[in-house]
């Protein structure tokens, strides 16, 4: 039998007859290796451990704990729950089942709901069909045979799916004992590789996310390679679940919504008017630092001025209908750019008006499927920390990293360690499409952008077909304090706008030239922003951004006097503050002070009210013991004024 070459990961080779497996290859390097090894990648290319190679070939082995070995563990145990489904309700239906971040979920045709009791009987079905240790085989076929097989076996949605394939494209299907589904793979190679799952819930889905298609029944599920890695994430799932910004927004009364103001349109609780301020003023500081005039511009305008920016032909599904006013479309804005386009146009400028820095907190509308919105995340009318910045081919570099080292000094304020910088860039197949057809401009005008990160010494990952239809943008990623992962802020570049605008400037020989524009928004919108900071902060906001900063407890209403001229003293210095003043002993007042996550309580009692002071208790540290009242006060003053992160233990 002829050999083959293997290279292995390390640059050592080994020869082999062909035909050889990754996962022969595993076992022929040790059982261990074997019994780790998920997938494998022959060539680049992500595959099963269990294809024949049939040439030379570099070869890694992936494990559960790899990236690339995970994600087919997620892919599937999606499957072995399909199996499972399928096998206790014969006539459910399997539609998708994709892997997301360190979770997996499937969408079934079911008649009803799932229970947590139908959730527990899934889980044991699962650990069945692992124990069987079933092979996990890969068939392909054309796409008409492939139709045949999903209407033998009564699957409508996977034949749908087939039916909008082309017709010359080969079918993949994967099969383990008696259950076939249609997909690309790949999958470990024996059921018995899937142990350490959890099902997590259950919720309605509608088939391919359009409220107008049937409601479908998903499950979310986990799963790894060992049990130590499933306890660590379902211990963080705990931990999110107490933190999350819908729950959290609720008890602390930042934000709600209601039925008759309509989905995905937040009303802003005075707790929330408070946080919003506090933003806006920083928004304000920052950029006025940074040589920003601020402006304002309406919720709504004609649709002629969204046909020229190029928005309405490729962003009118997610736009509110048109109003009909004398016979011209108006529309509810779903983004500001236009408006400050016609901002800089108002009056001429030259080069020594340039960079141009405009800002504004702007509501915006946008109308988001129903399916789609999610607490403060996706939402349909927005407020946002948006400016455009106008500038000349030579200004760009500098105004870009500005910008940069903007997100960097926000970054600090609130406490965010891990952030990324994703630059995403355009697809040429999609030019004329999805993005303006200047596939020169985009190149440079990439280039530009990649070489101002590299001069930084920013870092940052290079994302493809992922840019603004008008050029390339850093999109920031950034971590809560949990490693939480939310997509925050974003960073264009316009190279294609100002022209559709006829925007100008006159430049130092007195010819015309057209700004490149930058648009920028580092605090997102307050929605995004604020629902990240509930869950960062857990809701235990530093004392600059707490809406209740100073909750004064008085002992007995003997000191109800002195706390209301301790309450006096702070209103004087700006700082909110309430008093407890009600018929409760001390124990429960601080109890309830606790639960509403006040940073600072000022307890006072007749020994505090003889000696001018206050006994001071911060939030998660505890006693700090009595402060003279003007010591407390400057203390206070000062650390409102700094924007200090919250206190922790030390």
């Amino acid at each position: 039998m002829s050999k083959i070459t293997i290279t292995l990961p390390d640059k050592s080779t080994r020869s082999y007859d062909v035909g050889i497996t990754p996962l022969e290859i595993a076992e022929s390097i040790g059982p261990r290796l074997a019994q780790d090894t998920f997938a494998a990648s022959i060539n680049g290319e992500l595959s099963d451990a269990t294809v024949p190679i049939t040439s030379d070939a570099k070869v890694s082995l992936y494990t559960g704990s790899s990236p690339e070995g995970h994600e087919v563990l997620l892919h599937s145990a999606a499957h072995l729950m399909a199996q499972a489904v399928k096998s206790l309700w014969p006539n459910s239906q399997v539609t998708i089942g994709p892997a997301i971040e360190n979770r997996f979920y499937y969408d079934f045709d079911f008649d009803g709901t799932f229970s947590p009791e139908d959730l527990e009987k899934i889980e044991n079905k699962m650990r069945e069909i692992s124990e069987e240790n079933l092979p996990v085989s890969r068939q392909e076929m054309s796409r008409n045979d492939a139709i045949k097989l999903f209407k033998g076996i009564g699957e409508d949605y996977k034949v749908e799916i087939i039916e909008q394939i082309d017709s010359a494209d080969n079918i993949s299907v994967y099969s383990q004992g008696d259950f076939t589904d249609l997909c690309r793979g790949p999958h470990v190679p024996f059921t018995g590789k899937i142990k350490h799952f959890k099902l997590l819930t259950s919720s309605g889905a509608y088939w391919r996310g359009d409220e107008k298609n049937k409601m479908l029944q998903r499950i979310y599920g986990t799963v790894f390679s060992t049990k130590k890695e499933l306890k660590e994430y379902l211990n963080y799932l705990e931990e999110a679940k107490k933190r999350d910004h819908r729950k959290l927004g609720k008890e602390l009364e930042i934000y709600t919504f209601d039925d008759e103001v309509g989905p995905g349109l937040p009303l802003w609780l005075p707790n929330g008017g408070i946080i919003i301020d506090e933003l806006e003023a920083l928004a304000k500081e920052v950029e006025s630092r940074h040589g920003y005039q601020r402006v304002r511009t309406p919720h709504l305008t004609k649709g002629d001025l969204y046909k020229r920016s190029g928005h309405l032909d490729l962003y009118k599904d997610a736009m509110y209908p048109a109003m009909d006013v004398d016979g011209t479309e108006y529309f509810v804005k779903p983004m500001n750019c236009p408006h400050h386009h016609k901002i800089y146009d108002a009056s001429p400028k030259s080069y020594r008006d340039l960079p141009y820095r405009i800002s504004e907190y702007g509501t915006c509308y946008r109308y988001e499927k129903s399916g789609q919105l999610f607490g403060l995340m996706r939402v349909r009318s927005m407020q946002m920390n948006d400016a455009h910045i106008y500038c000349s081919n030579d200004e760009f570099e500098a105004e870009f990293m500005d910008v940069c080292q903007m997100y960097l000094e926000y970054f600090d304020i609130f406490g965010i360690d891990k952030y990324e910088m994703r630059l995403s860039l355009h697809d040429p197949a999609e030019l004329g499409k999805k993005y303006i057809d200047e596939p020169k401009l985009w190149i440079q005008t990439e280039d530009v952008v990649r070489n101002a990160l590299k001069n930084g010494n920013i870092n940052f990952v290079e994302i493809p077909g992922e840019a603004a239809f008008y050029g390339p943008k850093i999109d920031v990623q950034v971590w809560s304090a949990i490693g939480k992962e939310f997509t925050l802020a974003t960073n264009q570049v316009d190279f294609a706008i100002p022209k559709r605008f006829n925007l100008t400037y006159t430049d130092e020989n007195g010819s015309e030239q057209t700004p490149l524009c930058i648009h920028r928004a580092p605090l997102s919108t307050h929605e995004r922003f604020i629902g990240f900071l509930i869950e960062h902060y857990g809701g235990d906001f530093p004392l600059w951004l707490s809406p209740t900063q100073v909750i004064i407890l008085p002992v007995s209403e003997k000191t109800h006097e002195y706390a209301a001229e301790v309450e006096s003293n702070m209103n004087a210095c700006g700082i909110r503050v309430k008093i407890d003043d009600r018929p409760e002993k001390i124990g429960a007042k601080i109890r309830h002070s606790e639960l509403s996550k006040i940073p600072v309580m000022a307890i006072v009692g007749e020994k505090e009210a003889e000696e001018n002071t206050v006994s001071i208790r911060r939030r998660i540290i505890g006693d700090q013991g009595a402060i003279p009242i003007d010591q407390l006060l400057e203390n206070l003053k000062s650390e409102i004024k700094q924007r200090s992160l919250p206190h922790r233990e030390s």
